[in-house]
């Protein structure tokens, strides 16, 4: 009797397990297609649209703003006369260094004479030593004054050219810092009156990259990169400088990374915020879920109602596809996951 109960339980418990292994295999498996395509690896990072080329133009002397020929956005060539300071003050520099020169000139030829009488006077014993060594020493006095007249002059003549401020390359006025009527001083820095750009179809981008991504950034690394104004535009770039000065915020240390971004349609405009991204590694190939992925670099493909295990050869990941060399084919469907059926 006992026996006939324990084979009568034995079979009860086979059979619930049977049941639920039959059970089991009725599950609904969640597929993604492989698909054909690139895949990127990118350093992000945030920059600054600025002109590869900006001068700042100034003078070098004081006076009074005159006239402004130029303005904001102002398209200029190398030589253009772009303000003028009021001369009056410095042509009358210039005409006293004139006068200057002159009475110089007229003291020099006096004691040259001087120095030719006193020269004979002495020869013939008419005149002293002292008096000879008087003559020597005014004639080089002249001289050094004729000298100093002639240096006042010139300065004279260019501070008088400075009060023309001319361009001095070919470019686009960014700025205007002065007005008509304004006077600026040159005392001790150079005033600034125009800031001008040379090319605006040629810009760069200044991105600041974390110290930990740098190791992967190299020179002519294509670039990526969006800005607020178009929105779903993105533009492209390389990398042609990694300057080794570094950048610490708030105990955070950053690189500036500059970035070639040609602009033929001058939409970038100098200070917009670009978005970057570095294309630091690429690969094309067959795209499969990275967590349809098991440790030994094998995956499930459904086909034809089956279920196949295959091994892959795979390449770079961005951590949500990798790259499958082989094993799998474009259009297959790949098993992400299972789930029991309802």
């Amino acid at each position: 009797m006992v026996k006939t109960i324990i084979i009568t339980a034995f079979i009860a418990v086979a059979a619930l397990l049977a049941f639920m292994w039959t059970g089991n295999k009725e599950v609904q498996y969640q597929t993604e297609t492989a698909i054909k395509g690139s895949l990127f690896i990118t350093v992000m990072a945030t920059g600054y649209i600025q002109p590869v080329e900006e001068v700042e133009v100034g003078t070098q002397v004081s006076g009074v703003i005159e006239k402004i020929y130029v303005d904001y956005n102002s398209h200029v060539k190398k030589g253009q006369l772009l303000a003028e300071l009021d001369k009056l003050t410095l042509q009358e520099k210039l005409n006293q260094a004139t006068a200057q020169l002159s009475r110089a000139q007229s003291e020099l030829n006096l004691a040259n004479r001087q120095y030719d009488r006193i020269t004979q006077l002495y020869k013939s014993k008419a005149a002293t030593e002292v008096a000879f060594e008087e003559a020597v020493n005014r004639k080089e006095q002249a001289e050094m004054t004729l000298k100093e007249a002639k240096a006042g002059l010139s300065q004279a003549k260019v501070d008088l050219s400075y009060a023309c401020i001319y361009s001095p390359i070919d470019g686009v006025v960014l700025k205007r810092t002065v007005n008509i009527g304004q006077t600026v001083a040159a005392m001790f820095s150079t005033p600034t009156f125009f800031t001008i750009a040379e090319d605006l179809t040629k810009m760069q981008v200044e991105a600041d990259v974390d110290e930990a991504d740098l190791g992967q950034v190299k020179l002519g690394q294509h670039v990526a990169f969006t800005v607020d104004a178009y929105p779903g535009e993105t533009f492209a770039g390389t990398v042609s400088q990694i300057r080794i000065s570094p950048k610490v915020t708030n105990n955070v240390v950053t690189y500036t990374v500059i970035v070639n971004a040609p602009n033929p349609d001058e939409k970038l405009f100098p200070g917009m915020t670009a978005s970057i991204r570095i294309n630091i590694q690429s690969e094309e190939g067959i795209l499969v879920p990275v967590e349809a992925l098991s440790m030994e670099k094998t995956l499930r493909v459904k086909s034809d109602g089956k279920i196949e295990e295959r091994n892959i050869q795979t390449g770079i990941s961005d951590g949500v596809s990798i790259v499958a060399r082989s094993g799998v084919i474009e259009g297959e469907e790949i098993i992400v996951s299972e789930v029991p059926k309802k």
